[in-house]
C-alpha cells in the first residue's frame, strides 16, 4: 500500500468523524431541554448539601417544588435565615418566620451510668452493633456510643462522649442526616430555646430501667405533677416534654430524681 492510500483513508476517516461531530454538536442544541432559570437561581441560593431535610430529593427537587410553587419557604434547615431570605427574594415573596431547631441525643446511658453486657468486636457501627441482643450496653433502649451518627454529620457538630454521642447546638444545620444514622432512634428535633429535654429513651418499667442505666426515667410522674404549664406527660413508664407548652421554669428538671430530665440553654 502506497502513501497516497494511506493518506487517503485517514482523511476519509477524519472527514467521517468531522461530519459525525457537527451533526451530534447541532443535535445537542436542538434537543438540549432549555434551563428554568428561576431554578437555577434558586438551586444556587440553597447550601447544596443534597440532604432531603426538606423532604424533597436534593436541593434541585426543592428548588423545582419552589419555582413551581408547590412548597413552601423556610424547609431547608441547613440554609438558615440567610437562605429564606434569598429565597424569598428570587420567589418575590415575603420571608416567612422559621423556628430554629437543634437535633437532640436522648440518652445519658454513659459509661459511668451503665455496664457493659459483652465485649463486641465486630464493625465498628452502631447499626451492627445492635443486631447483637441490641448492643453491648446494659439499656437496649440506649446509645451504642460508635459513632454512625457523628460519621453522618456533614458539619462535624457530633462527637462521641463517655460511649455516649453529643451534640453541639451551635453547629448543628438541622439535616437530619444523623436521625436517619441512629439505629435506635435516639435522635429528635427539638426547638432552640430555653427549655426541659428528657434524655431518656428507655421504656421498661421503673425498677428494670433503673437496674440498666442509673439515669433512666423510672416514670415516677413527679415532673409531671410539679409542670403548671401542663408541658410534661409521662406514658408508657417513660417521660415526654411537649415543648410547645414548656415555659423554661426547670421544676420538673429539680423534681427529677434520676437525672433524666436537663435543662436546655439556647447559646449555652
Amino acid at each position: 500500500m502506497d502513501i497516497n492510500s494511506i493518506l487517503l483513508a485517514v482523511l476519509i476517516v477524519a472527514g467521517i468523524g468531522l461530519v459525525l461531530g457537527v451533526i451530534l454538536a447541532v443535535a445537542s442544541l436542538l434537543m438540549a431541554v432549555p434551563k428554568d432559570e428561576k431554578v437555577e437561581a434558586l438551586k444556587e441560593a440553597l447550601p447544596g448539601a443534597n440532604c432531603g431535610a426538606c423532604g424533597y430529593s436534593g436541593c434541585e427537587g426543592y428548588a423545582k417544588a419552589l419555582a413551581l410553587g408547590e412548597a413552601a419557604l423556610g424547609k431547608c434547615s441547613p440554609g438558615g435565615e440567610d437562605c429564606v431570605s434569598q429565597l424569598s427574594k428570587i420567589l418575590g415573596v415575603e420571608a416567612a418566620s422559621r423556628e430554629k431547631k437543634t437535633a437532640l441525643v436522648h440518652c445519658m446511658g454513659s459509661e459511668d451510668n451503665t455496664d457493659v453486657k459483652m465485649e463486641y468486636q465486630g464493625v465498628m457501627s452502631c447499626r451492627a452493633a445492635m443486631t447483637l441482643h441490641g448492643g453491648m450496653s446494659s439499656c437496649t433502649f440506649g446509645c451504642l456510643g460508635l459513632g454512625d451518627c457523628m460519621n453522618a454529620c456533614p458539619y462535624g457538630a457530633i462527637s462521641l462522649c463517655n460511649g455516649v454521642a453529643h451534640i453541639e447546638p451551635e453547629l448543628c444545620k438541622g439535616c437530619s442526616m444523623c436521625v436517619s444514622a441512629c439505629p435506635k432512634k435516639l435522635i429528635s428535633f427539638v426547638p432552640y430555646k430555653d427549655m426541659a429535654v428528657v434524655r431518656c429513651f428507655n421504656c421498661q418499667k421503673g425498677a428494670d430501667a433503673r437496674k440498666v442505666c442509673k439515669s433512666a426515667c423510672i416514670g415516677c410522674k413527679k415532673c409531671e405533677k410539679v409542670c403548671e404549664a401542663g408541658a410534661v406527660k409521662v406514658e408508657n413508664f417513660l417521660a415526654y416534654v411537649d415543648a410547645s407548652k414548656c415555659t423554661g421554669c426547670m421544676k420538673c428538671v429539680e423534681s427529677c430524681p434520676q437525672g433524666s430530665i436537663t435543662a436546655f440553654r439556647a447559646g449555652a
